[in-house]
């Protein structure tokens, strides 16, 4: 019998797939994760159960991981030319609504006050899946970030709906505000940041166009609330 050493390569056809594969698996495993919690929240009496705020971190932080994994998967979908966009007319206001709805345990509990500014009259034409995942992002960030309160403020501005994101933090580090983002695809370990939530958000917003206008983001400091903005602009 001969013993011989064989080494195994996978091919570089086949590693999106299977990375592909793996993030799926592991979402589905987090999703579940996130039912269990969503009962065990729903069930429990917030004002007497002492690990209730902990619980709503948990459960954020849970929430925040299916997300990664969702834009990991998205990316892979347009890199294949296989994810089904599919603009609609929304109504953006009732659009700004239903997120801040599903952060609304963890927006009490840290004790942060949210505002919606923009028009009811206010619909504009997008992905509201993806566009969803790019407000979210920004949206968990400035909850990281800010001292006691949030903006959500939406408007028309020269053609293209502006989507903004403020918070009263200390603002975005100027090496942010001066490198672009396509640039941002470093990975800090110290600071445990992979720059996919940037990445992820410009790749979405240029896959919203009409005509030459191109969807952009944006990193601003100041604003209403003297703090970071996140901004959105979709044509």
């Amino acid at each position: 019998m001969n013993n011989k050493n064989v080494s195994v390569k996978p091919s570089s056809l086949s590693v999106g797939s299977f990375l592909a594969s793996s993030v799926h698996d592991m979402k589905n495993s987090v999703s579940m994760l996130i039912g269990g919690l969503d009962k065990t929240l729903a069930a429990a009496d917030s004002e007497n159960l002492a690990a209730y705020s902990e619980l709503v971190q948990m459960n954020h932080e849970i929430k925040r991981i299916n997300s990664n994994l969702m834009q990991l998967l998205t990316l892979y979908k347009l890199g294949e030319e296989i994810y089904p966009f599919d603009p609609q007319s929304v109504c953006v206001e009732d659009f700004l609504h239903s997120l801040v709805v599903q952060n609304s345990e963890l927006l009490k509990s840290h004790g942060i006050a949210l505002e919606i500014h923009a028009d009811p009259a206010l619909y504009w034409y997008f992905d509201e899946d993806l566009i969803s995942g790019v407000i979210g992002n920004a949206l968990n960030n400035a909850m990281h970030y800010t001292h006691d309160c949030i903006r959500l403020i939406a408007n028309e501005n020269r053609g293209m709906l502006e989507l903004r994101i403020e918070d009263n933090g200390s603002g975005y580090p100027a090496v942010m505000l001066q490198e672009s983002i396509d640039n941002m695809r470093g990975i800090d370990f110290q600071g445990g940041s992979t720059g996919l939530g940037l990445y992820f958000s410009a790749m979405v917003a240029r896959m919203h166009r009409n005509h030459e206008k191109l969807g952009e983001v944006m990193l601003e400091n100041g604003g209403s609330l003297k703090g970071g903005c996140f901004v959105l602009h979709l044509p």
